[in-house]
C-alpha cells in the first residue's frame, strides 16, 4: 500500500467469524471465517448477491442475528463511550469481543454506540406512534436531561437534515402517511439521533430516488465529518448499488456465499477486480434489447386528464371541508401493445399512485379520481365491480417487495394458481397444475418448487414467482412497481432480461414505475417525467436521456451518473 494511502483507528473487527444454521452433515454456513475491519472515520461497503451473507454480518455486532443461528469468533468493539473530558469523549479503552459480553450490555449498545438503518422502513418504524415521536424517543435516549420541547426541536432539525420536505408537518404524520422514501430518510434521522461511533446502514437508499441518494450520501459524510469532534464515526454499508458504493466508500469487500471473495480500496477493486466473481458482478449492468413497436400496435391503456387527490390529514369542521392534498395533476398518455412507458421522478412525485390509479386500487373513500382511464377500449371508471373484476385478467401488476406482496402461508402451487381459480374455475386440478408447471418454466424455476413457501426462496426467485402469479392470466398490460429495486445487480439483470424476453414472445404493454435510470434507460421505449404529480416531459428514451429540456429532469440524469 503506498504512503498517500489514509489509515483509520480501528473501530469494529470481525476476526474468524462464522455463522451457521443447522448441524452436523446439515449444517451450512452463511458466513464463513470473515476477517474484516472498520475504522474510525472509515466507510466500509459490503457487496454481494442475495444470500451472500450480506445482512447476517451486519447484525452480528448487535446480536440480532435469526433464531437458530450459531455463531463463532470474535467481533472486536473499540468505540465505547467513555466518561466526558474537556467536552470529548475519551475512546481509548480496550476492545471488547461483542460475542462474548450478555446481552443486557449489548442493549446498552444498540443506538448509542452501533445504530443501524434497517432496509425496510414500514417494518421497523411502529405504526401506532407518529414519527416524530419515535425520533424524540431516540434523542431522549441521548440526552435524557432535556427538555421534551429541545427534543422535538432537535427531531424536526434531523427531519430537515435528511431532506424531508416541510419536517414540522412531518413530525407529525404516522408512517403510513409517508412515501417509502420519506419513511428511510427518517429512520435515518432515528438513527442519527444517539450520535453513534458505528453506523451500519443495511440498503438504505434501496427505496430511494437517485437525486435523494446523493443528499443521504451527502447527508452521512457531512454528519461523518461533524462527528470527528466526539471521537468519530463508522460507516458500514450493506447494499447492492455498486454505482452508490463507487462515490461512498473507502473501502469494498465482496461477499459470495459467506466467503469474503476480495477486499480492498474502492477504486482498485472496481477498476482492476481480482477474483472472477467480483469481475462478474462489476459487469452486471442492465442491458438494452428492446424490440420496435409496430408502427400500427393498437393501443391498450389510455389516460386522459388523469387526477387524484387524497383527503387532507386536518380534520373538518362544520362549515367547510378540509382542503385535499393533490398528488397527480391531469396525467394523460397512451400506451400500445408491446410498449413499455418508464415512469420517474422523485420521490412523492405520484409514480406509485399513477399505477394504483391505472389498476383501480385506490378506492372512492381513499382518493377523489377524477378524469379517464381507458383499458382495452372500455372506460374503467364506468365499469361495474363485476366488470372490472373479469378485466382485471388482462391487467396485472408485479409489486417492488415480492416477499410482502406473497402469501407467507400459501405454497408456490397456490400461489400461482388463486388467480385461475378466480378468472377459470371450470379448469380441473391437472390443468391447473400443468398451467402452473409450464408457467414456473418460463420465469427459469422448476417443479420442486410448487410445495414451498414464499421464505424459502430468495429476492431473485420470489420475484420470479411473483411473475409467474401474473402472467398465467395472459394479460395485454403489465404495471411494474419497482420490480428490481430489491434485487441485488446480477439478480437484477436476470429478472430484466426475463421481462424484456417475456415482453417479445406474448408482445406485452409494460408501465414500468423506477427511481433506477439505468433500469429505466434498458427497458423503456418512452419515458415519463413526474413532478408534484404533473407530467413535465415525455417522449422517446434516447433522445430524452440525450437531450432532456427541464432542469428538473437534467436534475435528475445528472443524478445517475454521479451514482
Amino acid at each position: 500500500m503506498s504512503s498517500n494511502v489514509k489509515t483509520f483507528t480501528p473501530l469494529l473487527r470481525y476476526e474468524d467469524l462464522c455463522i451457521s444454521f443447522g448441524s452436523g452433515r446439515r449444517e451450512k454456513f452463511a458466513v464463513n471465517h470473515l476477517d474484516l475491519e472498520i475504522g474510525v472515520g472509515e466507510r466500509v461497503a459490503i457487496v454481494g448477491e442475495s444470500g451472500s451473507g450480506k445482512t447476517l454480518t451486519a447484525l452480528a455486532p448487535l446480536r440480532l442475528e435469526p433464531e437458530g443461528a450459531k455463531i463463532s469468533g470474535k467481533i472486536w468493539w473499540g468505540g465505547k463511550k467513555g466518561v466526558k473530558q474537556d467536552a470529548k469523549q475519551t475512546t481509548d479503552q480496550a476492545p471488547v469481543d461483542l460475542l462474548s459480553l450478555p446481552i443486557q450490555d449489548i442493549r446498552e449498545i444498540r443506538g448509542r454506540e452501533i445504530a443501524m438503518v434497517f432496509q425496510e422502513p414500514m417494518t421497523a418504524l411502529n405504526p401506532l406512534f407518529t414519527v416524530g415521536n419515535q425520533i424524540v424517543e431516540a434523542v431522549q435516549v441521548y440526552q435524557p436531561l432535556i427538555s421534551k420541547a429541545a427534543c422535538m426541536s432537535a427531531a424536526i432539525e434531523l427531519l430537515k437534515k435528511t431532506g424531508i420536505p416541510e419536517p414540522e408537518r412531518r413530525f407529525h404524520s404516522y408512517p403510513h402517511q409517508l412515501s417509502g422514501g420519506q419513511r428511510q430518510r427518517a429512520m435515518i434521522a432515528m438513527a442519527l439521533a444517539c450520535k453513534p461511533r458505528l453506523l451500519i446502514a443495511d440498503e438504505p437508499t434501496t427505496a430511494l430516488d437517485v437525486s435523494l441518494r446523493l443528499q443521504i450520501l451527502d447527508l452521512l459524510k457531512e454528519l461523518q465529518e461533524e462527528a470527528k469532534s466526539d471521537g468519530g464515526m463508522g460507516i458500514l454499508l450493506i447494499t447492492h448499488d455498486l454505482n452508490l458504493v463507487k462515490h461512498f466508500a473507502h473501502r469494498v469487500a465482496v461477499l459470495n456465499q459467506g466467503n469474503l471473495m476480495e477486499v480492498g480500496l474502492t477504486k482498485q477493486v472496481f477498476e482492476r477486480p481480482e477474483d472472477p466473481y467480483t469481475r462478474a458482478l462489476v459487469n452486471s449492468q442492465p442491458v438494452r434489447e428492446l424490440a420496435p413497436v409496430m408502427p400500427l400496435a393498437p393501443v391498450l391503456l389510455k389516460t386522459e386528464n388523469l387526477s387524484v387527490a387524497y383527503p387532507s390529514a386536518q380534520s373538518a369542521s362544520w362549515f367547510k371541508k378540509p382542503p385535499s392534498h393533490q398528488v397527480l395533476r391531469k396525467v394523460s398518455f397512451q400506451l400500445k401493445q408491446g410498449q413499455t412507458i418508464g415512469v420517474i421522478g422523485e420521490s412523492g412525485s405520484g409514480k406509485t399512485t399513477l399505477g394504483m390509479a391505472v389498476l383501480g386500487l385506490l378506492g372512492d373513500s381513499a382518493a377523489g379520481v377524477t378524469g379517464e382511464v381507458d383499458i382495452l377500449g372500455g372506460d374503467w371508471q364506468k365499469l361495474k365491480p363485476a366488470e372490472r373484476r373479469a378485466m382485471r385478467s388482462s391487467l396485472q401488476v408485479i409489486f417492488q417487495d415480492p416477499f410482502g406482496s406473497l402469501s407467507p402461508r400459501m405454497n408456490v402451487l397456490q400461489i400461482i394458481s388463486e388467480g385461475l381459480d378466480v378468472h377459470f374455475p371450470n379448469l380441473s386440478t391437472t390443468e391447473r397444475e400443468s398451467r402452473v408447471l409450464d408457467m414456473l418454466r418460463e420465469v427459469g424455476l422448476d417443479r420442486a418448487a410448487l410445495t414451498r413457501y414464499p421464505h424459502e426462496f430468495s429476492g431473485g426467485q420470489r420475484q420470479r414467482i411473483a411473475i409467474a402469479r401474473a402472467l398465467i392470466l395472459r394479460p395485454q398490460i403489465l404495471v411494474l412497481d419497482e420490480p428490481t429495486s430489491a434485487l441485488d445487480v446480477s439478480i437484477q439483470k436476470q429478472v430484466l432480461a426475463l421481462l424484456s424476453e417475456l415482453q417479445k414472445k406474448y408482445n406485452l404493454a409494460y408501465l414500468m414505475i423506477s427511481h433506477d435510470l439505468a433500469v429505466i434507460r434498458a427497458m423503456s421505449h418512452e419515458v415519463m417525467v413526474l413532478k408534484e404529480g404533473r407530467v413535465i416531459e415525455f417522449g422517446d428514451t434516447e433522445s430524452l436521456i440525450a437531450h432532456p429540456r427541464q432542469v428538473y429532469t437534467k436534475d435528475l440524469f445528472a443524478a445517475a451518473e454521479l451514482t
